[in-house]
């Protein structure tokens, strides 16, 4: 988008680095394409904390969901940077996916992308046992962060999110992640779990299993 751009010239705004966009729990009727500058996305769990689902900068959305399904929100949002942004309501998201393909491939794909985790986390939901739950989450977050061979990958160590995604107790994901940590599967680091290798998590699984089998 330019300054010249009709939509920005209309339904432009600009906000300061700290300004709430909105909050979880609220009902939404407008999305937000970033222009410039970045925004936060968190929820905070019982106990207060705040944890960080994304950061994202000119060119992404936020906020898309309650638009579209017409729900409450189910994230805060703040403004990370100070940042321009296209104010879009439901009449203008008609609009922009009319007369705006980039936009509109945009949007399809991030959908899409949510679509993909929510039948990834069904599937991890479908396992009984709380080791499969614990295992398979972990190697789901570590493909939805990129994972690359050979190179470590830190996962905020937050074990009540955990403990919210799989429909497990806190007491029962704390037990898992003790036990993968003091077997060598996963690393605990300042504040992360360190994933070496996802597939060592399936061997440790498939380890479990099979001396469960002898017993």
């Amino acid at each position: 988008m330019t300054q010249t751009d009709p939509l920005f010239a209309k339904y432009g705004r600009t906000a300061k680095a700290g300004e709430l966009l909105f909050r979880e729990g609220e009902q939404g009727a407008e999305m937000f394409v970033v222009r410039t500058g970045s925004v936060r996305v968190y929820v905070t769990s019982s106990s207060g904390v705040e944890k960080t689902l994304a950061v994202l900068g000119p060119g992404e959305f936020v906020g898309e969901m309650s638009l579209i399904i017409g729900k409450k929100r189910t994230a805060s949002a703040v403004v990370n940077e100070d940042a321009e942004f296209v104010v879009v309501g439901g009449r203008i998201l008609e609009e922009m996916i009319v007369h705006n393909t980039e936009i509109a491939l945009r949007l399809i794909r991030k959908l899409a992308r949510r679509l993909e985790s929510a039948d990834s986390l069904i599937q991890v939901l479908l396992h009984r046992d709380p080791r499969d739950r614990v295992i398979e989450n972990l190697r789901r977050l570590a493909a939805l962060h990129g994972f690359t061979p050979g190179e470590p990958l830190y996962l905020e160590a937050d074990a009540e999110a955990m403990a919210d995604q799989v429909g497990l107790t806190l007491s029962e994901v704390k037990d898992v992640i003790s036990r993968l940590v003091r077997d060598g599967a996963l690393a605990e680091q300042g504040g992360h779990w360190r994933i070496e290798d996802p597939n060592r998590l399936c061997d440790f699984l498939a380890a479990l299993r099979a001396r469960d089998q002898f017993r």
